[in-house]
């Protein structure tokens, strides 16, 4: 029973619409609604209107023989009779009427046989108790690998796994049906915070039955001690969560989300068959009509490519794997499971000493073999919104991520190891391909991209910044091309047959929540979530760097993120016809190869030192005359004309004050370490993001920076606003935003130099060498540029290529002559932090 003022039932039903209707009338079909005609609806003060919309509304959304019109005349009796009337589908097995001493109202009581709730789920879902999978038990039940199959064919030894596996984990931990509606407790209340209320009650009933000064008394200081223990319990609850991802990132986000977003509880009602199947149909219509845009003659160029290699052949086999790869790879690869595994993932790695000659033999049967298991080709879509931002109903708006069988990436794993290193002994990759590359990543490319536009400013010249957009570049990645590729790098033998295998005979199904798709086979395309499609879409790209720079343009690739920045002098027109034959070109190799480029959402930025300069100098795409912008997004950084960076540092300064804002409400329930722990995953990896560019900017852009980092420490410290945070820097051990940048130069200059860096960084920075003999020559300086190289005081303190080296040389020579990267950055912030505050 559920009493509602008059003023909330009206604004409570005006709040409803005719695109809620259908939903409404589902959701209220057995609902018994009681009018009062003559105090709610039929009012005739001021409201009246209101009352109107209100009655419109509440009729709309009930079926017609739902409401129930009651007057204050009407006897319970006469009620009672005009429930029964307008349920007469409903059968009524008894009722009673009776009135109640404390009020003119009557108690109308009945049962009512109604259907059930058709907005619920299906049947129970049925879930393994984590608690009875015991690494040891699972071992034991598992039993040892069968010597007699060593030598079965691959596609039996994955059967084999599957079967066992299946039959030892149904033994210890054989499914359950789980209620979805069963109230789950909060983690953090213990059996002690039990005892401690049901004690509670007990003192309360105590103090009750007496209202004894005493007991009140003694009600109130266990009152205190069981919040304090709430607390308390809550607190160590958060911390273990925390300690436990202390040193894995994408775990310590989770547990973050975990805490700052609610669960939704009700889940979600798209999470249906029809839905999975429309996101399936979705994701091969859209890589199918992208394959139909491209001219039919262009199957020949596959054919041509993969007819034989262009260079003889250097690696015809894999070498085998031995027990301690096995664990290494086990204890290295994340734990991630897919609903076609036979176990969670998860106790594969905690059993891995006792699974490592199981996935040993299998993995030596692939690789001798050169064939990849067919039942773990199948891949499990869970589309992945794009921005948080983006409208969840739109498909467009998702991204297809594949989750794979575990054992599946524990192969691609091994491969992809030898693969790396055959590809770092032949140098084979773009020296501009900065994705999926040990050593590089998308702050190097960023900061190799700023150093070219700097230097070019300081010439006098115009710079033109072209951002390519591609549409579905890894769906659309056609395989007979790719293994020309594979080929003519010097791959064959078992190692291009497993390499094909791999590639041929994929499918996929959509997945969300319990619900599945039917299987949609590939004929093109790397999955996305591989541990393999990254490096093997590398490959795909490498002959478009070359294309670029036989234009005299430099580029800079990020997997499928391509810019390409073209300088010339603002006097030179002409320059825009070469960039434009530069983009036809790319326009002519991106057909070939089957990538689709999307025109309309290319961007260019004109980088100058006049905003005026811009006139004429748009280039062309595809007939699509590109305009030129004032800002683009560059790998999750702004960049203006001018680079400034304010409008980078602007957004990072919302953004990161923004998380400060959620972090605020976990203070109460987190210690300070802890606290501290949140705050750098949530915001100073937002301050640090990229930070090599913004070493030398100006004081007032910087400031919007200090200004979060000040807020941060009085957030863990728990300071007052206006107490300074200098001491509080100290206290914490943080360097000052601008010392940050610097640190970060230099632990870039030090890969750089000791060839843990990209080779376009290490090409920036160059020994000194001094024509003649110097006591200088030992002490491990680098060249900084002259005068004359470098004009504008902008460059000379922005530019990684000029101020690396100025960092460089000023720091004492015990620093630059450490001997590897983890002592050359605790010595650099031990040097920076005595600079930061020697004043202090």
């Amino acid at each position: 029973m559920v009493e509602m003022a008059e003023q909330s039932f009206i604004s409570i039903m005006e709040k409803l619409s005719d695109d809620n209707y259908a939903s409404w009338s589902v959701m209220m079909r057995s609902l018994l609604a009681a009018e009062n005609l003559e105090n709610t609806l039929n009012g005739s003060d001021q409201n009246a209107e209101h009352r109107r919309k209100a009655k419109a509304y509440l009729i709309l959304c009930l079926q017609p023989n739902q409401l129930v019109h009651v007057r204050n005349k009407d006897t319970p009796e006469e009620i009672w009779q005009a429930l029964r009337d307008v349920h007469q589908r409903e059968t009524c097995m008894s009722q009673m009427v009776a009135p109640l001493p404390w009020t003119d109202h009557h108690l109308i009581r009945f049962r009512l046989t109604a259907p059930p709730n058709l907005c619920r789920g299906g049947g129970p879902k049925m879930v393994r108790p984590r608690r009875l999978m015991d690494p040891e038990g699972f071992l034991t039940t598992l039993g040892e690998f069968p010597a007699s199959s060593a030598g079965d064919p691959v596609d039996a030894l994955v059967s084999l796994w599957n079967g066992e596996m299946t039959r030892a984990i149904d033994t210890i931990a054989p499914e359950r049906p789980l209620s979805s509606n069963r109230a789950k407790p909060a983690p953090w209340f213990t059996e002690e915070l039990a005892a401690m209320k049901r004690k509670k009650r007990e003192l309360e009933c105590v103090w009750r039955s007496g209202y004894n000064e005493s007991d009140r008394t003694r009600l109130g200081s266990y009152l205190r001690a069981y919040a304090a223990a709430i607390k308390a319990a809550r607190r160590a609850h958060l911390a273990a969560n925390i300690a436990s991802a202390q040193n894995r990132p994408a775990a310590l986000f989770r547990v973050i989300r975990g805490l700052l977003t609610p669960t939704n509880q009700g889940g979600s009602p798209d999470n249906s068959a029809a839905r999975c199947e429309a996101f399936a149909r979705f994701f091969a219509d859209k890589v199918a009509l992208i394959r139909s845009d491209f001219d039919t003659i262009l199957t020949a160029v596959s054919e041509d490519v993969t007819s034989a290699p262009a260079c003889p052949v250097l690696l015809d086999s894999f070498q085998l794997v031995e027990l301690e790869d096995v664990d290494k790879i086990l204890g290295e690869a994340r734990p991630t499971t897919c609903i076609l595994d036979p176990c969670p993932s998860w106790l594969v790695r905690e059993a891995r000493g006792g699974l490592a000659e199981w996935v040993k033999v299998v993995v030596n049967a692939s690789l001798r073999e050169g064939k990849f298991p067919a039942s773990l080709k199948m891949a499990v879509i869970k589309p992945l919104l794009k921005k948080p931002s983006l409208d969840p109903t739109q498909f467009g708006n998702f991204r297809p991520i594949s989750n794979l069988p575990y054992l599946g990436k524990v192969l691609e794993h091994v491969v992809a190891s030898q693969l790396q290193g055959f590809l770092v002994d032949t140098d084979f990759l773009d020296p501009a391909q900065s994705g999926f590359r040990p050593g590089h990543g998308t702050e190097t490319a960023l900061v190799a991209l700023v150093d070219d536009l700097r230097r070019e400013l300081d010439r006098g010249s115009v710079s033109l910044l072209v951002l390519l957009d591609l549409s579905a570049a890894f769906d659309t990645v056609d395989h007979g091309i790719l293994l020309g590729c594979l080929a003519g790098m010097g791959l064959g033998g078992t190692v291009l047959q497993w390499l094909h295998s791999f590639l041929e005979g994929r499918s996929q199904m959509v997945s969300l929540g319990d619900a599945c798709s039917a299987p949609q086979p590939l004929t093109c395309g790397v999955p996305q979530g591989s541990v393999l499609s990254p490096m093997l879409f590398n490959i795909y790209m490498k002959p478009l760097g070359e294309i670029i720079r036989s234009f005299g343009v430099r580029c800079h690739l990020y997997a499928d993120d391509v810019q390409l920045c073209h300088s010339f002098p603002p006097v030179t027109k002409e320059a825009v016809q070469v960039l434009n034959r530069c983009l036809a070109a790319v326009s002519d190799w991106m057909r070939a190869n089957k990538l689709k480029l999307n025109p309309d959402k290319t961007e260019v930025l004109l980088v100058s030192r006049k905003a005026e300069q811009g006139t004429g100098l748009q280039p062309v795409l595809d007939g699509v005359t590109l305009p030129l912008k004032a800002q683009v997004r560059s790998l999750g950084v702004i960049l203006d004309s001018s680079l400034s960076l304010e409008p980078q540092v602007s957004a990072v300064a919302r953004g990161a004050f923004a998380q400060l804002k959620l972090v605020r409400q976990l203070r109460p329930y987190l210690g300070k370490p802890d606290l501290a722990t949140v705050v750098h995953a949530l915001v100073t990896s937002c301050l640090d993001y990229c930070n090599a560019l913004y070493v030398g900017l100006p004081l007032k852009t910087v400031r919007k920076l200090q200004l979060v980092q000040r807020e941060a420490a009085r957030l863990i410290t728990g300071a007052a606003y206006r107490e300074r945070t200098t001491p509080l820097l100290r206290q914490l051990h943080w360097l000052p935003i601008s010392y940050r940048a610097q640190f970060k130069v230099l632990a870039l200059a030090y890969k750089a130099l000791n060839g843990s860096g990209p080779a376009y960084l290490s090409e920036r920075v160059s020994r000194y060498d001094p024509p003649r003999s110097l006591r200088s020559s030992d002490e491990a300086l680098l060249a900084v540029p002259s005068a004359s190289q470098v004009r504008l005081a902008g460059t000379r303190d922005r530019a990684f290529s000029v101020v690396a080296p100025r960092l460089w040389n000023a720091l004492p020579i015990e620093v630059r002559q450490a001997p590897s990267l983890l002592s050359f950055r605790k010595r650099t912030k031990t040097w920076l932090w005595d600079q930061a505050f020697e004043h202090e």
